[in-house]
């Protein structure tokens, strides 16, 4: 067992030391959620026409109601740069290296994975606490319930670039397959708009936003937040999460998976 620790410890703090000398990483993260947050929230706030959003009566303003997607925005982000990471190593062959350690794969993808989350999860807060500086603040024990929903969220965003790097076979062909992913989840969702305001225009397009995993983390954290819970949007992440943490397991085992003659 202390092994085990041993590895894990060693990958996660190889992911902290490469996220700190990558301060542009922080700072891009930071960045894009506040420009969605303090100059596209006003523009979206008058064409919705929104002050109260229904159902979640105690969402005041729509700024405050665009910050958990925002948040959620900082996961899938991180998530896809975490997968950007894996290609890089994978071609610099340091990939080989770790995978051919007498440790099970599973064990080494997942420390890394959950290294890669809590980075997510400190910028997320990094996120909240510029927010609030704005006068955007939640309620003061929700900083705390919303935790668990950040790291489940962060995982099963985490789990999907996963699987996204074991089929990108070039550093090259990363931007296109991270944007072909990255935009459809985030606008199909709620994170900027609710789902009953959808379905006014495109009751189609309301079933697809349903439909999409990261609606659901959207809406965990945003319960969470408000100290609530929202059962169903925890039993989508978390089953989205095991089978994306499974796949991607299967996917980088080089006799089985998608990974077969690329590490």
């Amino acid at each position: 067992m202390t092994g085990y620790m041993r590895v894990a410890q060693a990958v996660i703090s190889r992911e902290f030391l490469r996220f700190i000398h990558q301060r542009e990483r922080f700072l891009a993260a930071l960045v894009r959620p506040l420009v969605w947050l303090l100059v596209f929230a006003a523009g979206f706030r008058a064409a919705l026409g929104l002050s109260i959003m229904p159902p979640y009566e105690t969402y005041i303003t729509y700024e405050t109601y665009v910050v958990p997607g925002l948040c959620a925005m900082v996961l899938l982000f991180n998530g896809m740069q975490s997968s950007l990471s894996l290609v890089y190593d994978r071609e610099t062959g340091s990939m080989r290296i770790l995978l051919t350690s007498p440790f099970p794969r599973w064990w080494l993808l997942m420390t890394r994975l959950f290294g890669a989350t809590i980075i997510s999860v400190i910028q997320v807060y990094a996120f909240l606490a510029i927010a609030a500086m704005f006068g955007i603040d939640m309620p003061p024990l929700g900083y705390v319930a919303v935790l668990p929903g950040l790291v489940l969220g962060g995982m099963m965003l985490g789990s999907l670039g996963l699987v996204l790097s074991s089929v990108i076979r070039q550093l090259e062909n990363f931007a296109g397959v991270m944007n072909f992913v990255i935009f459809p989840m985030f606008f199909l969702s709620s994170a900027l708009y609710p789902l009953w305001k959808m379905a006014e225009s495109s009751p189609l397009l309301k079933e697809i936003c349903a439909l999409n995993p990261f609606t659901h983390a959207v809406e965990l954290i945003r319960f969470l937040l408000y100290l609530k819970m929202d059962w169903l949007a925890l039993a989508v992440v978390v089953g989205s999460t095991v089978v994306l943490s499974a796949l991607a397991v299967w996917a980088y085992d080089p006799s089985r998976g998608l990974m077969f003659r690329k590490v």
